[in-house]
């Protein structure tokens, strides 16, 4: 889905330069905010918050435009190649992070050609199943997955995603094969679990509490160190099976390398303000989001940690970049 509006549609690609009476006069006109992945999941429920309250703060109407496939890689090239001028955003989760680990060759380098703008949160995955399957505890699971042996059918938002990687690490400490069933997005991947079109996924805890509430998905663990208090009753992997089991998921915000700093300045002020309003703070809290904001430095040094430890994780997992 393409150009669905948090506000109302508008924006289009623009010169590759951003002269200075208009970096004094922004913004004054719509905003993008570009997504990885369908509408329905983490990703896509920070950006649509985002950009209501960018909305607020700025007059002007701001887009939420999904480019869903390749584990947010199309979302990323999107934005790299935009105009570095304030008016396309890229929500970037940690999966983007995750691709320039897990692929050879990308269209673009991630620390060169994209500026960050500012952290916006942190938050757990969740491992759901079926109901139907009979799998009701981290110890039934690792027990059937072992047993399926490279038949158990895990949905994802896509190869070399964050959840995706998540799921080669669990797999690798709990010793069993699976089938990888990639989705566009976590939404639709979590539809198919929950119709029995495949038996477990990992996605983000974000949008998920509905399916799990009304019983048409099973919560197995969290994969941080501590529980969330929208899920009381599920533990996490660490208490159950997999001692010492911690993957978190981040979110943030990037635009195009060559974006003037004193836009990118304006930027982040507007987030900041945005993430810690009362009503975004208790929105996250009710997904486990755990709100976090920083300078475009430091969330410049999260992602380069993340693609170096994603690297040694994939290493000692014995995942293969495509």
């Amino acid at each position: 889905m393409l150009g669905t509006v948090c506000a109302v549609n508008g924006g289009a690609h623009a010169q590759r330069t951003a002269p200075a009476d208009a970096q004094q006069r922004y913004p004054n006109k719509p905003l993008r905010i570009v997504v990885g992945f369908t509408p329905g999941g983490a990703v896509d429920f920070i950006a649509r918050l985002m950009g209501q309250k960018l909305h607020e703060q700025f007059g002007q109407p701001v887009v939420i435009e999904n480019r869903p496939g390749a584990a947010t890689s199309i979302a990323a090239e999107r934005v790299v190649t935009a105009a570095p001028d304030g008016y396309t955003l890229l929500l970037i989760p940690i999966s983007t992070a995750v691709q320039s680990a897990f692929r050879k060759s990308l269209p673009y380098d991630l620390k060169r050609d994209l500026a960050t703008v500012t952290q916006l949160a942190t938050g757990p995955l969740v491992l759901l199943v079926n109901p139907s399957q009979p799998v009701k505890s981290m110890k039934d699971f690792a027990a059937y997955a072992r047993e399926q042996q490279g038949k158990l059918s895990v949905a994802s938002p896509g190869v070399g995603s964050a959840n995706h990687l998540a799921m080669e690490l669990l797999a690798a400490r709990l010793q069993f094969k699976y089938l990888h069933v990639p989705y566009k997005g976590a939404g639709e991947a979590v539809v198919a679990l929950a119709a029995g079109q495949t038996m477990a996924s990992l996605p983000s805890v974000a949008g998920m509490l509905p399916l799990v509430e009304t019983g048409k998905v099973r919560a197995l663990a969290v994969t941080t160190l501590k529980r969330v208090a929208s899920l009381p009753n599920t533990p996490t992997v660490d208490e159950t099976i997999v001692p010492g089991f911690n993957y978190g998921v981040w979110y943030g915000v990037s635009v195009p390398a060559a974006t003037p700093r004193a836009i990118i300045d304006r930027l982040n002020a507007a987030l900041t303000k945005a993430v810690q309003m009362p009503d975004v703070r208790e929105a996250m809290d009710k997904q486990a989001m755990v709100p976090q904001t920083g300078t475009p430095a430091e969330f410049a040094t999260l992602i380069a940690r993340e693609i170096d430890q994603t690297a040694k994780l994939m290493q000692l997992a014995g995942i293969k970049p495509e």
